[in-house]
């Protein structure tokens, strides 16, 4: 694949796809006492309760945000060690980002909130584990389609 960003974009969809799975198996406690899967917590960020809208979200938001990450890392970007690397960073990056900062605003809950709410640390450490993974997949796979020679079109000869 010859375009970084679209490079980018399929790992994105790739990693959220793991990511996604992830999240639909992890639970958060919820006001009222009980608990609710982690990709319906994604869906009530764009006002919805229904699960298919939480995955075209996260997974329109896993292709874009890797788009990104070929965009702005691709060049940096020599092998699966860097990729692997620039990936569990840059998913560090989007938990700080996404997961401490735009999803509890976006709930209508302060910056950080998942951190300071003692029942919700747990759900903040497993959502971490969940970007560093999305990283790692996200970094390996853009090597696989962006870097490695075996998906390229052949040269010719001469």
């Amino acid at each position: 694949m010859r375009s970084k960003v679209a490079a980018g974009a399929l790992s994105g969809l790739i990693a959220g796809v793991v990511f996604g799975v992830m999240m639909q198996m992890m639970t958060a406690p919820t006001p009222e006492g009980s608990r609710m899967p982690m990709m319906a917590m994604v869906a009530m960020v764009v006002r919805s309760d229904s699960l298919i809208v939480g995955w075209v979200y996260h997974l329109f938001n896993s292709a874009v945000i890797g788009g990104i990450f070929g965009w702005l890392l691709g060049n940096r970007i020599g092998g699966y060690g860097s990729g692997l690397l620039w990936g569990a960073l840059y998913g560090v990056a989007w938990w700080i980002l996404g997961g401490l900062i735009l999803m509890p605003v976006l709930l209508g809950m302060p910056a950080f909130a998942p951190l300071m709410m003692e029942m919700m640390r747990p759900v903040a450490m497993g959502s971490l584990m969940g970007h560093v993974i999305y990283g790692l997949i996200l970094g390996a796979s853009f090597v696989w389609l962006f870097k490695s020679r075996a998906l390229s079109v052949a040269e010719p000869v001469g």
